[in-house]
Order: C-alpha cells, then sequence, then structure tokens
C-alpha cells in the first residue's frame, strides 16, 4: 500500500468512543481532514456532502453505505467489531477493491473469561443456587463438576478461541482445536483438527466452545447428527453467532438429556423469543449477547484504529484484513 494524498476521513463515535478516544484518533492522521460523526442522523444529513470524498471510514456501520456509487474514493472500511457474516448479503462490498478490516481480538479476554463463567456455572450449579438466592430458599444436594482435567473443544482458533485455549491449558484441561487450516498450531492446543475432525472434536469433548466466524459453510455446522455424537455429559457454550447451532435440534437434545447443558450468550433470534423453551430449561445459562462487554473495549478499539490509521498513512500493511471471500 502506497503512501498518497489522503481524502476524507469519518469516524463515527455514536457515543461509544468519548472525545480522548476520537483526539487519539484524529492526532494519528493530523495532515488528514477527519470527521467525527456522533450520531446516524448527523451521518445522514451530511452524507450526500461527505460521501464524494470518503475516502476512510472508522466504525461507519456497513449499511450507511448502502450505495457503493456514491462513495467512488472510498478505500477503506475498519468495523469496531468483529464479525462480517454481512458480506452474505452485500456481493458489492464483498466483490470490491474496498479493504475490510475488523476488531478482532479487541474482545478475546473478555470472551475467553464470558464463556469460562457459563463453564463454572454449569459445573459448579451457579445457576440453581441464584435461583434459591432469589427464592430464599436453601438449595439441597445438585451435582458439581471439575473443569481442572476434562477436555474442551474449540471450534474455531481465531484470537477468542486461541485466547480460550490459553485460559483452558491454565486450567489444566486438556484442549481440543479445530480451524480450516490445522497445519497453523498453537502452543496451547493438545490435538489440532481441520474440519474433517469434527466429529472427534465432538465425541471427545466434555465442553464443545463456538468461537469460529459465521460463513456459508459454517452457517447450521451443529444440527442434529452433530449433536448426537456428543457425550451426554457434555455442555455446549456459544458465543460467536446463533446460526452455527440448529436451535430446534439444540433444545430437542436438552430436553431429551442428549447433552447435559448449555450455555448459550447467542441465538437465531435475536432477541430470543419469550416463548423459547430455553428460558425455562435447567441446565441452560442465558446471556443476552453480552460477552464481549467490557469497560476496556473503547480503549482497545481505539488502539488498534490510531495503529491502523498509521499503518494506512505511512503505506503499511493493516492490521485484521478480512479475507473477503472466506467471510473473516
Amino acid at each position: 500500500m502506497a503512501q498518497h494524498e489522503l481524502g476524507t476521513i469519518v469516524i463515527y463515535s455514536g457515543g461509544f468512543l468519548e472525545a480522548h478516544h476520537v483526539k487519539a484518533i484524529r492526532d494519528a492522521a493530523p495532515d488528514a481532514e477527519v470527521i467525527e460523526i456522533a450520531s446516524i442522523e448527523e451521518w445522514r444529513a451530511q452524507r450526500a456532502v461527505l460521501a464524494p470524498r470518503l475516502e476512510v471510514a472508522l466504525g461507519l456501520p456497513h449499511t450507511e453505505i448502502a450505495d457503493l456509487n456514491l462513495f467512488p474514493r472510498l478505500r477503506w472500511l475498519q468495523q469496531t467489531f468483529a464479525g462480517v457474516d454481512w458480506l452474505e448479503n452485500r456481493p458489492d462490498v464483498a466483490q470490491s477493491d474496498i479493504v475490510l478490516t475488523n476488531a478482532s481480538g479487541v474482545a478475546a479476554i473478555t470472551i475467553a473469561e464470558h464463556i469460562l463463567t457459563l463453564m463454572f456455572s454449569l459445573a459448579r450449579s451457579v445457576y440453581r443456587f441464584a435461583d434459591a438466592q432469589r427464592d430464599h430458599a436453601w438449595h439441597g444436594r445438585v451435582r458439581m463438576n471439575e473443569l481442572d482435567g476434562s477436555t474442551v473443544g474449540i471450534v474455531g482458533l481465531g484470537a477468542i478461541g486461541e485466547k480460550m485455549a490459553e485460559k483452558g491449558r491454565g486450567l489444566n484441561m486438556r484442549v481440543i482445536g479445530l480451524r480450516r487450516d490445522p497445519t497453523k498450531g498453537s502452543k496451547y492446543v493438545d490435538r489440532m483438527l481441520g474440519p474433517d475432525g469434527l466429529s472427534e472434536l465432538l465425541a471427545s469433548s466434555d465442553w464443545v466452545v463456538m468461537t469460529t466466524a459465521l460463513t456459508p459453510e459454517t452457517r447450521g455446522l451443529i444440527g442434529e447428527s452433530e449433536l448426537g455424537q456428543m457425550q451426554d455429559t457434555a455442555h455446549l457454550i456459544n458465543i460467536a453467532r446463533g446460526e452455527l447451532v440448529q436451535e430446534d435440534y439444540l433444545i430437542r437434545a436438552l430436553q431429551e438429556g442428549r447433552i447435559a447443558g448449555a450455555g448459550l450468550d447467542v441465538f437465531e433470534r435475536e432477541p430470543l423469543p419469550a416463548d423459547s423453551p430455553l428460558w425455562d430449561m435447567p441446565n441452560v445459562v442465558i446471556t443476552s449477547h453480552h460477552s464481549g462487554s467490557s469497560p476496556y473495549y473503547a480503549d482497545r478499539t481505539t488502539t488498534l484504529i490510531v495503529d491502523n490509521l498509521q499503518r494506512y498513512t505511512a503505506g503499511q500493511p493493516l492490521i485484521n484484513v478480512i479475507d473477503k471471500a472466506l467471510g473473516y
């Protein structure tokens, strides 16, 4: 990427980035026209004027760049979140020369800790005691398990999966990983598998953790057959995308005791409908798509944006460039 005279850079703060974050981003490109947009309404009011000269969009929702013909200079779109499954519905962007970068890694610590929270809650029946506390009831004996010595199978070894593998190893768990290219190893993984190793991972794991990206290949990855390959003492944890798991089959497997339980942060439909059987299942812990929430998210995102903006202005390779053909 060669150096060139920069066009307009738009920062969408949207109540997410504070003044000191915006200043740090401005300071990273002192010679460019950097415009902060604080709301969608403000963007739409200025879009007709800004669109023809917009070159870099930092955090601007992709839905606000609906017609690429109106953005002839747009070269780089930086997300403030990780998922890029929206590309499935935007072939114009997917097939364009626009560089797309995401915030992969920003929430790795937070989400790995959230995965462990779900696992510990299920292993130690914390959710049952929370219900008992609410009812002022002294809970009798319940079944307890330990994570130490158990096996965690992680489907998707990106930044989040790698961090989960590290934490699992720290808890003396056996770690099985699955990624598209199994030749890319990890010092935290005891056994690395490729996509054809999913059955082995499912059959061998006490905890099946979904951290993979949602792509056409992974949509509905866990269905009736896959759930049937899990041990009846195993748990499924999903913090990635709800569409990775065929929910009707998951509900049936939980109801019939074919798996022990599930920790779910994401769902096929969000918000999860009030009449979903998942709400009332005694072996399910639900968090409402909050696994990435952290008081440090904006700081870490700003650090990434500043780094990438400095690289962009210097003509250097960017961090977290998405392979739009693969979808991650």
